[in-house]
């Protein structure tokens, strides 16, 4: 990634990293991009935040710019992307993620499998959170005993990884993604 191509996030991913205290880490790895959360993410960590107040951190951060899709061509991304993911108001931080980033030329962190198909269908880079975090241990940012603790305290906090307890590690290298 060069740092001028912000980074847009998805709500999940900034909720469970709030609910596992690893907001830190996770600003160490961008560092250098501009983040970005579109008003629907905003609008779904405030809701987030009244049941769970550890997710206000996300809101307070000051690394994480908000920003409203106002401008045409940001709304028509978004109800284009409306109309392909949001089912009963579930997938909207996903739908406005990808519309800020089409529109905005940035890279989505979004995890759920219908977003990272739509982003690849569309032709919007996005990096799942263990790929960022892959990519930080093979740049020698954050360490795999680091990553495999994070990780876990993912998992903890009811995030859904493709491995259990204590199998960041051997995942990553099964999947190709500690190569240099």
């Amino acid at each position: 990634m060069t740092t001028s191509e912000p980074i847009v996030f998805d709500t999940g991913p900034l909720t469970h990293f709030a609910r596992a205290h690893w907001l830190g880490p996770l600003k160490a790895v961008v560092e250098g991009h501009p983040v970005l959360i579109p008003d629907v993410v905003v609008e779904e960590l405030k809701e987030g935040a009244r049941r769970d107040s550890r997710i206000q951190a996300v809101l307070d951060a000051d690394w994480i710019e908000h920003r409203e899709l106002r401008t045409a061509e940001e709304v028509a991304a978004y109800q284009q992307f409306e109309e392909l993911l949001v089912y009963r108001n579930r997938n909207r931080g996903e739908a406005g993620a990808l519309a800020l980033a089409s529109t905005a030329g940035g890279i989505t962190v979004i995890d759920d499998g219908a977003g990272r198909r739509a982003a690849k269908k569309h032709g919007i880079e996005n990096k799942p959170t263990l790929r960022l975090l892959c990519e930080a241990i093979r740049s020698g940012l954050l360490t795999v005993p680091l990553v495999s603790a994070l990780a876990d305290d993912l998992i903890i906090s009811n995030y859904r990884l493709p491995f259990v307890l204590g199998g960041f590690e051997s995942w990553a290298q099964e999947n190709g993604l500690m190569d240099a």
